[in-house]
Protein backbone atom coordinates (compact mmCIF):
# COMPACT_ATOMS: atom_id res chain seq x y z
CA UNK A 1 0.00 0.00 0.00
CA UNK A 2 1.84 3.33 -1.32
CA UNK A 3 0.50 6.31 -0.27
CA UNK A 4 0.83 10.21 -1.58
CA UNK A 5 3.84 11.27 0.15
CA UNK A 6 5.71 8.05 -0.01
CA UNK A 7 9.06 8.81 -0.31
CA UNK A 8 9.31 5.11 -2.14
CA UNK A 9 6.37 6.28 -4.61
CA UNK A 10 7.52 9.10 -5.32
CA UNK A 11 11.39 7.38 -6.47
CA UNK A 12 9.63 4.75 -8.48
CA UNK A 13 8.10 7.60 -10.40
CA UNK A 14 11.69 9.78 -10.84
CA UNK A 15 13.28 6.45 -11.69
CA UNK A 16 10.53 6.00 -14.15
CA UNK A 17 10.55 9.81 -15.48
CA UNK A 18 14.64 8.97 -15.80
CA UNK A 19 14.11 5.95 -17.26
CA UNK A 20 12.06 7.08 -20.04
CA UNK A 21 14.18 9.97 -21.01
CA UNK A 22 17.47 8.11 -21.45
CA UNK A 23 15.16 5.29 -23.56
CA UNK A 24 14.97 8.13 -26.22
CA UNK A 25 18.64 7.96 -26.44
CA UNK A 26 19.68 4.08 -26.42
CA UNK A 27 21.86 4.50 -29.19
CA UNK A 28 23.86 6.13 -27.60
CA UNK A 29 24.37 4.29 -24.23
CA UNK A 30 24.65 1.32 -27.42
CA UNK A 31 27.60 2.89 -29.25
CA UNK A 32 29.58 3.55 -26.27
CA UNK A 33 29.38 0.44 -25.10
CA UNK A 34 30.52 -1.05 -28.33
CA UNK A 35 33.50 1.76 -28.07
CA UNK A 36 34.57 1.01 -24.94
CA UNK A 37 33.81 -3.10 -25.32
CA UNK A 38 36.18 -2.40 -28.84
CA UNK A 39 39.13 -0.41 -26.38
CA UNK A 40 38.97 -3.57 -24.22
CA UNK A 41 39.63 -6.02 -26.74
CA UNK A 42 42.77 -3.58 -28.27
CA UNK A 43 43.80 -3.30 -24.36
CA UNK A 44 44.19 -7.29 -24.35
CA UNK A 45 45.83 -6.92 -27.54
CA UNK A 46 48.55 -5.03 -26.60
CA UNK A 47 48.33 -6.14 -22.88
CA UNK A 48 51.89 -4.46 -22.18
CA UNK A 49 51.39 -1.30 -23.36
CA UNK A 50 48.36 -1.07 -21.52
CA UNK A 51 50.21 -2.28 -18.13
CA UNK A 52 52.26 0.87 -18.96
CA UNK A 53 49.16 2.60 -19.36
CA UNK A 54 47.76 1.84 -15.78
CA UNK A 55 51.09 2.53 -14.52
CA UNK A 56 51.20 5.79 -15.79
CA UNK A 57 47.37 6.55 -14.66
CA UNK A 58 48.20 5.63 -11.46
CA UNK A 59 51.30 7.52 -10.95
CA UNK A 60 49.23 10.58 -12.28
CA UNK A 61 46.31 9.73 -9.41
CA UNK A 62 48.78 9.50 -7.13
CA UNK A 63 50.39 13.18 -7.73
CA UNK A 64 46.92 14.12 -7.51
CA UNK A 65 45.78 12.93 -4.27
CA UNK A 66 49.85 14.03 -3.36
CA UNK A 67 49.06 17.32 -3.80
CA UNK A 68 45.74 17.11 -2.14
CA UNK A 69 47.31 15.94 0.91
CA UNK A 70 49.55 18.69 0.75
CA UNK A 71 46.88 21.37 0.24
CA UNK A 72 44.95 19.77 3.53
CA UNK A 73 48.55 20.09 5.90
CA UNK A 74 49.12 23.38 4.97
CA UNK A 75 45.61 24.13 5.57
CA UNK A 76 45.59 22.53 8.94
CA UNK A 77 44.92 24.74 12.08
CA UNK A 78 48.37 23.28 13.70
CA UNK A 79 51.96 22.56 12.55
CA UNK A 80 51.94 19.31 14.42
CA UNK A 81 48.97 18.03 12.60
CA UNK A 82 49.52 19.60 9.36
CA UNK A 83 52.91 18.48 8.98
CA UNK A 84 51.80 14.36 8.43
CA UNK A 85 49.58 15.49 5.46
CA UNK A 86 52.49 17.46 3.88
CA UNK A 87 54.95 14.24 4.33
CA UNK A 88 52.33 12.04 3.00
CA UNK A 89 52.21 14.09 0.05
CA UNK A 90 55.38 14.71 -0.41
CA UNK A 91 55.51 10.55 -0.45
CA UNK A 92 52.97 10.18 -2.98
CA UNK A 93 54.37 12.59 -5.36
CA UNK A 94 57.65 11.42 -4.86
CA UNK A 95 56.76 7.46 -5.61
CA UNK A 96 54.51 8.67 -8.65
CA UNK A 97 57.95 10.13 -9.66
CA UNK A 98 59.70 7.16 -9.10
CA UNK A 99 56.99 5.28 -10.75
CA UNK A 100 56.82 7.48 -13.61
CA UNK A 101 60.45 7.20 -14.03
CA UNK A 102 60.64 3.43 -14.51
CA UNK A 103 57.13 2.78 -15.17
CA UNK A 104 58.74 -1.29 -16.05
CA UNK A 105 59.79 -1.50 -11.83
CA UNK A 106 56.25 0.90 -11.00
CA UNK A 107 54.97 -2.55 -12.70
CA UNK A 108 56.33 -5.13 -10.79
CA UNK A 109 55.60 -3.55 -7.28
CA UNK A 110 51.44 -2.50 -8.50
CA UNK A 111 51.48 -6.51 -9.84
CA UNK A 112 52.63 -7.64 -6.33
CA UNK A 113 50.51 -5.45 -4.35
CA UNK A 114 47.42 -6.31 -6.74
CA UNK A 115 48.22 -9.85 -6.11
CA UNK A 116 48.45 -9.76 -2.58
CA UNK A 117 45.45 -7.69 -2.22
CA UNK A 118 43.47 -10.39 -4.12
CA UNK A 119 44.34 -12.71 -2.32
CA UNK A 120 43.35 -11.40 1.16
CA UNK A 121 40.05 -10.14 -0.23
CA UNK A 122 39.34 -13.56 -1.44
CA UNK A 123 40.46 -15.02 1.95
CA UNK A 124 38.26 -12.85 3.59
CA UNK A 125 35.09 -13.01 0.79
CA UNK A 126 35.59 -17.23 2.16
CA UNK A 127 35.51 -16.41 5.73
CA UNK A 128 32.70 -13.70 5.84
CA UNK A 129 31.07 -16.03 3.11
CA UNK A 130 30.60 -19.04 6.49
CA UNK A 131 29.26 -16.31 8.49
CA UNK A 132 26.23 -15.33 6.26
CA UNK A 133 22.75 -17.07 5.98
CA UNK A 134 22.36 -19.93 3.55
CA UNK A 135 21.14 -17.78 0.51
CA UNK A 136 23.93 -15.66 -0.17
CA UNK A 137 26.49 -17.84 1.18
CA UNK A 138 27.24 -19.65 -1.88
CA UNK A 139 27.74 -16.82 -4.19
CA UNK A 140 29.58 -15.14 -2.16
CA UNK A 141 32.22 -17.86 -1.49
CA UNK A 142 32.03 -18.61 -5.28
CA UNK A 143 33.31 -14.62 -5.05
CA UNK A 144 35.79 -15.63 -2.52
CA UNK A 145 37.84 -18.76 -4.11
CA UNK A 146 37.73 -16.98 -7.46
CA UNK A 147 39.41 -14.03 -6.06
CA UNK A 148 41.67 -15.93 -4.12
CA UNK A 149 43.00 -18.00 -7.19
CA UNK A 150 43.45 -14.81 -9.02
CA UNK A 151 45.60 -13.49 -6.36
CA UNK A 152 47.58 -17.03 -6.17
CA UNK A 153 48.00 -17.01 -9.89
CA UNK A 154 49.64 -13.22 -10.19
CA UNK A 155 51.57 -14.19 -7.07
CA UNK A 156 53.33 -17.48 -8.50
CA UNK A 157 53.59 -15.72 -11.66
CA UNK A 158 55.11 -12.25 -9.88
CA UNK A 159 57.21 -10.78 -11.58
CA UNK A 160 57.61 -12.36 -14.99
CA UNK A 161 54.37 -11.56 -15.08
CA UNK A 162 54.05 -8.04 -14.20
CA UNK A 163 54.84 -6.44 -17.75
CA UNK A 164 50.92 -8.09 -18.67
CA UNK A 165 49.08 -8.52 -15.69
CA UNK A 166 47.89 -4.84 -14.61
CA UNK A 167 47.44 -4.36 -18.67
CA UNK A 168 44.78 -7.53 -18.79
CA UNK A 169 43.17 -6.11 -15.86
CA UNK A 170 42.66 -3.12 -17.48
CA UNK A 171 41.40 -4.53 -20.72
CA UNK A 172 39.10 -7.15 -19.05
CA UNK A 173 37.31 -4.41 -16.97
CA UNK A 174 36.91 -1.85 -20.20
CA UNK A 175 35.55 -5.14 -21.83
CA UNK A 176 32.53 -5.65 -19.48
CA UNK A 177 32.51 -2.22 -18.39
CA UNK A 178 31.40 -1.66 -22.09
CA UNK A 179 29.57 -4.57 -22.70
CA UNK A 180 27.09 -3.76 -19.36
CA UNK A 181 26.61 0.08 -21.54
CA UNK A 182 26.06 -2.19 -24.66
CA UNK A 183 23.25 -4.29 -22.70
CA UNK A 184 21.87 -0.99 -21.07
CA UNK A 185 21.27 0.83 -23.96
CA UNK A 186 19.89 -2.44 -25.77
CA UNK A 187 17.63 -2.80 -22.33
CA UNK A 188 16.30 0.89 -23.34
CA UNK A 189 15.73 0.30 -27.04
CA UNK A 190 12.11 0.94 -27.27
CA UNK A 191 10.14 -2.21 -28.51
CA UNK A 192 7.15 -2.15 -31.27
CA UNK A 193 4.69 -4.94 -30.52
Amino acid sequence: MAFEGDPNLTVRRDIGRIMEHMRERWAWFVGFGVIAALLGLGLLSAAGLATLISVSLIAAFMILIGGIEITVGFQAPTFGSGVWFVLVGLAYIVTAAFVLARPEQGAVGLTLMLGAALLATGLLRIYFATRLPEGPRLYVAIAGVVTTLLGVFILIGWPENSAYVLGIFLGVDMLVYGASWLNFGLFLRPRHH
